[in-house]
């Protein structure tokens, strides 16, 4: 009895011996080699002492078997969590676990830019390595069910901005917050609308965005700009504007628009139909929302380029004409 009890006490004071040893472990800084950071992949499903592992054969300067202990002494074994890591120089065991329960993984991000089309977009994820290819092989109405569920056209229902991921991320996840994040700014532009704008959905209110997006040649233009067409459209006039041909002519656009572009009937076609097109034609940022849902107080129906960038208003066919003489011709 007596040996049984000092066998008890033996391994007692061992456990206490061993749980102190990976407490003071687990506070002293890790060094990593040529002092840099480390990058490593947890896969998915990993276990514990598998994750030690794959960390240790990435380069990670910490004893495998230490880690595992140090994860189930504190309860955390079952709580890591899968992606890709940087253990930067200096860490200690404790916050590297701290990080992989937490699932502070490395962060990757892709920026969309204003006045792109979808395509270009699309193109655009397509090419990030780190992004997952989950929407490559969809249709577009595939496409639509899974990130933007109740439209019938991809275009202009993403917002441009820099999002951030965790490396390995699927792309459709990167389509839905930027639709997500697109419906919101449209949902507050539209409750702060003019009264008078003629739109009667904010889909609407989208298109005529998107036109002034790729109209604009000056920030400070964008509200005068979206009234000449919004006066265009309140007195049932032809937008006529030449970025929505262009669209129209997908990939025979070679950079010029010719007297034959304008009579070739496209939906896109502003010079031949009346109303707005039936889509938006490129992503949409915040100015131009507002500019869209509020425009200028003006009655301008025309503008045309100075060739510097700026643009000459006119309220009269006559003006403009003089106009156009001026700066075009």
């Amino acid at each position: 009895m007596a040996a049984i009890k000092k066998i008890i006490v033996y391994l007692v004071l061992l456990a206490f011996s061993a749980t102190a040893f990976v407490v003071f472990w687990s506070r002293e800084p890790l060094t990593t080699a040529d002092s840099m950071p480390v990058e490593f992949t947890i896969k998915p499903g990993s276990s514990v002492r598998s994750a030690a592992r794959d960390m240790r054969d990435a380069g990670v300067p910490a004893t495998p078997e230490l880690m595992e202990l140090l994860a189930r002494v504190l309860g955390k074994a079952g709580s890591i969590k899968a992606g890709s890591y940087q253990l930067r120089p200096g860490s200690t065991p404790l916050a590297l676990l701290d990080m992989l329960v937490r699932g502070e993984t490395i962060q990757e991000s892709l920026t969309i830019i204003e006045g792109w089309t979808f395509a270009q977009m699309r193109a655009e994820v397509a090419r990030h390595k780190w992004l997952k290819p989950d929407s490559a092989n969809l249709s577009e109405q595939e496409f639509i069910a899974k990130v933007a569920p109740g439209y019938d056209k991809p275009e202009g229902l993403f917002y441009p901005d820099t999002y951030l991921f965790a490396r390995g991320s699927s792309d459709l996840l990167l389509y839905q917050q930027a639709h997500t994040q697109m419906k919101k700014v449209l949902d507050q532009a539209w409750a702060r609308r003019s009264p008078d704008v003629p739109y009667s959905s904010p889909y609407q209110a989208l298109i005529m965005a998107s036109i002034v997006e790729k109209e604009t040649g000056l920030q400070a233009e964008r509200k005068q700009i979206a009234a000449v067409f919004v006066n265009r459209l309140k007195r049932g006039m032809l937008l006529q504007t030449d970025p929505t041909v262009i669209y129209g002519m997908g990939e025979r656009f070679d950079g010029n628009i010719r007297k034959q572009d304008l009579l070739t009937d496209t939906p896109y076609n502003t010079y031949l139909r009346r109303g707005l097109p039936p889509t938006p034609i490129a992503l949409t940022g915040s100015a131009s929302l507002q500019a869209a849902l509020n425009p200028a107080p003006t009655n301008d129906l025309f503008f045309v380029a100075r060739g510097d960038g700026s643009s000459k208003f006119s309220e009269s066919l006559d003006d403009h004409n003089k106009a156009v003489n001026k700066y075009q011709r």
